[in-house]
């Protein structure tokens, strides 16, 4: 039995783990550690504990890191001392010296750190891999992607906190796609060009729209809609869209198509139906603490869609591209 807990609850996906965690076979979940009194009141889901210290004297042997993007350094270090295994939310963190320091503390204790990357581990998007592999499309030219939703400030504020978040829609959304990209390329960016804006909820701190070019070291040019785009009363949290273009073909990848739309008393609600990835990546996580298999996905690549989201801020600033 394999004991796993949670470290913060400010992530809007840390419920979701929760139950997730909780159905799992061969899985005890532990509980939850997070010193706001305001995010732990009326939590039901395992065990509370005020403090991460609580938690690690629980004995759990791997966590998922579910606090504010500015804490995950002081968490994981944490952790890696204790000798546990973690599962970080992305981004990784809000600096790129954080995020390499994170890797660093992992290595040098010996523990696993996994980046929470769930679209690695979705049917279409695996199969989209399979394709570029086998040049379905010919050899590729440039990808067209979408990363949408509404701001996140009605269920967790700090989002779109420069300092907590480390930046707006950038930081939520482009590293889910670069992930992506450089995965099915084998490919790293090297060159980032960003146009950021507030048209989008302009009283926000941080930038709510923006598309971000990046170049690949074999010279795939990719486009990423990063925007917080839709309206307070869109039936959905998000959605992720990728157009691949090929010497011999296009092909489009949807990931989240496989849903319905419930119309009841003048609202629309959209149902999935389909595989649910992040339980995927959990399960795939807890093998790899196990010792089943290596993980699919590293801290490593949590790094580096981390430093393409921060140069996309220092391009948006300057106004021209940057070397990543």
């Amino acid at each position: 039995m394999t004991r796993v807990g949670i470290v913060g609850l400010a992530h809007v996906h840390a419920a979701g783990y929760a139950a997730i965690l909780a159905d799992l076979d061969d899985v005890e979940f532990v509980g939850v550690s997070e010193p706001r009194v305001e995010l732990r009141s009326g939590w039901t889901t395992g065990e509370v504990f005020d403090d991460l210290d609580a938690l690690i004297r629980a004995r759990v042997d791997a966590v998922i890191v579910c606090t504010q993007t500015n804490e995950h350094l002081a968490a994981v270090t944490q952790l890696a001392g204790a000798g546990i295994d973690v599962l970080c939310e992305k981004p990784l963190s809000t600096t790129v010296e954080d995020a390499r320091e994170i890797v660093e503390v992992c290595d040098r204790a010996g523990v696993k750190l996994m980046t929470a990357f769930p679209m690695r581990f979705s049917p279409p998007l695996i199969e989209g891999a399979q394709w570029i592999a086998e040049e379905r499309a010919g050899q590729v030219l440039a990808f067209t992607g979408t990363n949408n939703g509404r701001i996140p400030t009605d269920h967790a504020a700090w989002f779109a906190d420069p300092v907590a978040a480390g930046g707006g829609a950038v930081m939520d959304h482009v590293v889910h796609l670069v992930d992506i990209m450089r995965w099915w390329l084998r490919s790293e960016p090297v060159e980032v060009y960003a146009d950021t804006n507030r048209v989008f909820h302009p009283d926000a701190a941080v930038e709510t729209g923006g598309v971000v070019t990046v170049t690949f070291d074999g010279g795939v040019i990719a486009t990423i809609d990063c925007s917080w785009s839709r309206p307070d009363n869109y039936p959905i949290w998000g959605g992720l869209t990728i157009e691949t273009l090929g010497t011999e073909g296009v092909f489009a990848t949807d990931p989240f198509a496989e849903r319905l739309e419930m119309w009841s008393k003048g609202t629309t609600e959209w149902l999935d139906w389909g595989h649910d990835p992040n339980r995927s990546m959990i399960e795939h996580f807890v093998g790899a603490v196990r010792g089943e298999h290596p993980l699919a996905v590293t801290g490593i690549d949590g790094l580096r869609a981390t430093e393409v989201a921060l140069a996309a801020y220092r391009s948006a600033s300057a106004g021209q591209p940057v070397e990543v």
